[in-house]
């Protein structure tokens, strides 16, 4: 295999290759072998293993952050920003699993009901079984190898085998090998982690039989292409996919006469971040026709003109950007555009040129002549203004939205109450709706939810904070149960996790 450097383009050949079709049967049943005794795992231990992976990543944080620079160009700021977040989310979900409620257990003794007799009852949730994670492209950390999905898979006690980027394959394999030793020093079982390499992989990885779940950030034909392929195996198993979101923007009159500048600076901000590859970067914003409109897009744009050439994560990103800016070029009006390239940039990174940067660019069209391709994510530095004249034309715009991650509501102050019914749509349109901020940046809460309506996720679960866990696991019931077969956390007397106790909500001691 080869990793190629984001900045200069060189070449440099790895010494690790594709995984085969016998290579991926084998790390998968070992995975399956695996998942046994990793789901009667103590919730201690399993909490240890995530604390000694965050240590891991803390331990090698420059040799981490040096090789995903040359692999991204993300620069070591932003890298190291990313880092510290990953090895927070592994020892946020060592809490989530020493606190234990998110087993959601639950104890219904035998007794008397206006139905009839009631037998024993227990329930809680479980692990699945063997997790396949595709890593993304954008986050070679947070959302990668060691990303918020395998904590999350790893902490409901389930194997997780992480299917690598191309992208940054040399970053993928770095943080493996640390991640191999650390699982294996905690005594788990063979088979509790892995890595593979390689397109045919990652297709014939979401079909294997040993695989109970699956987890992917990316694409929307991709994610799309591995959901069908998940729902069509014999036995159907779940498949959490972030596919695509405009995350719209929604500027009031008021906002736009009384901050103007404040907002078009901070919104300009928020769609460069990154080279624009944030999955929630604003690609749309809503705002109002008039001078003090005019004020918030002159202020977007003079920021947008002033910003340099953008490194893309690979070739072809920046060429489907190209492609894509061209296209909706052709039904807007171009307000602003950055540099075309920087001095390392092979090619002209202009709109209809090659190379390896992207030209970020502010659009701007009236409601009334926005056209469905104008209101798709165009992945990179770039935005689409739509003017609106009055309430009924902002909400026609935003019930022409697909579902988005995000929807931001801009406004003057905590008195601002302008255009409540396209507040309320953009809020069915969105898994979070934010107000006088910005969208790219998720914070790892236990209140965090990063979904959304199709097709900017296919579930109801989030897949960032806590309650992420969830997607890796089943319910399971236990009827008249003797105390040995139960879990421990089903048991009689004193709890050790949060349990609900004949209706009653019943918590540990001390």
């Amino acid at each position: 295999m080869t990793s190629r450097d984001a900045r200069t383009s060189a070449i440099r050949e790895l010494a690790v290759r594709e995984t085969t079709p016998d290579g991926l049967d084998a790390v998968a049943r070992r995975a399956a072998q695996a998942a046994g005794a990793l789901a009667v795992w103590p919730r201690e231990r399993r909490a240890g293993l995530l604390e000694a992976l965050a240590d891991a990543l803390d331990a090698d944080r420059d040799g981490l952050v040096a090789e995903a620079d040359r692999e991204t160009a993300l620069g070591p700021d932003r890298l190291g920003g990313e880092l510290t977040r990953t090895a927070y989310q592994l020892r946020t979900f060592a809490r989530v699993v020493r606190d234990g409620a998110y087993l959601e257990a639950t104890i219904d003794h035998a007794g008397p009901t206006p139905m009839g007799p009631r037998p024993d009852l227990r329930r809680m949730l479980v692990s699945l079984g063997p997790v396949a994670v595709y890593a993304a492209s954008n986050f070679p950390f947070a959302f990668s190898v060691l990303g918020g999905d395998t904590a999350s898979a790893l902490a409901a006690g389930n194997p997780v085998v992480v299917k690598a980027h191309p992208g940054h394959p040399a970053t993928s394999e770095r943080v493996a090998r640390l991640a191999e030793r650390a699982v294996a020093a905690s005594g788990a079982p063979e088979g509790t982690f892995a890595l593979v390499h390689g397109f045919d992989a990652g297709v014939a990885l979401v079909s294997h039989p040993a695989i109970r779940a699956a987890g992917f950030t990316g694409s929307l034909a991709g994610g799309r292409a591995l959901a069908d392929a998940a729902a069509a195996r014999p036995a159907p198993i779940p498949f959490y996919g972030e596919l695509s979101s405009i995350n719209p923007v929604l500027v009031t009159p008021t906002a736009a006469r009384d901050r103007a500048d404040e907002y078009g600076a901070g919104l300009a901000a928020s769609v460069l971040q990154g080279g624009g590859q944030f999955c929630t970067k604003p690609g749309l914003v809503l705002v109002p026709a008039g001078a003090d409109g005019d004020r918030v897009v002159d202020s977007v744009a003079r920021a947008i003109d002033a910003a340099p050439a953008l490194p893309a994560l690979t070739a072809g990103m920046a060429d489907a950007y190209r492609r894509g800016l061209t296209a909706r070029a052709a039904d807007a009006v171009v307000r602003a555009q950055g540099a075309a390239r920087t001095s390392t940039d092979p090619g002209t990174g202009a709109p209809d040129g090659t190379g390896t940067t992207t030209r970020p660019a502010l659009l701007e069209v009236p409601a009334a002549e926005l056209t469905a391709e104008l209101v798709e994510e165009c992945f990179g530095p770039l935005a689409v203004v739509v003017r609106y004249a009055d309430e009924a034309e902002a909400v026609d715009v935003v019930e022409r939205v697909e579902g988005s991650l995000t929807a931001s509501i801009l406004t003057g102050d905590a008195t601002d109450l302008d255009l409540p019914a396209a507040r309320a749509a953009l809020a069915a349109r969105a898994g979070r709706v934010l107000y006088d901020g910005y969208p790219t940046g998720v914070a790892v809460s236990w209140a965090q939810h990063h979904g959304g309506p199709w097709p900017s996720t296919n579930s109801l679960h989030t897949s960032v904070g806590a309650s992420a866990i969830r997607r890796f696991l089943r319910p399971l019931a236990w009827q008249q149960a003797p105390e040995h077969a139960l879990p421990a956390e089903l048991r009689d007397g004193a709890p050790v996790v949060p349990v609900r106790v004949d209706g009653e909500l019943v918590l540990p001691q001390g």
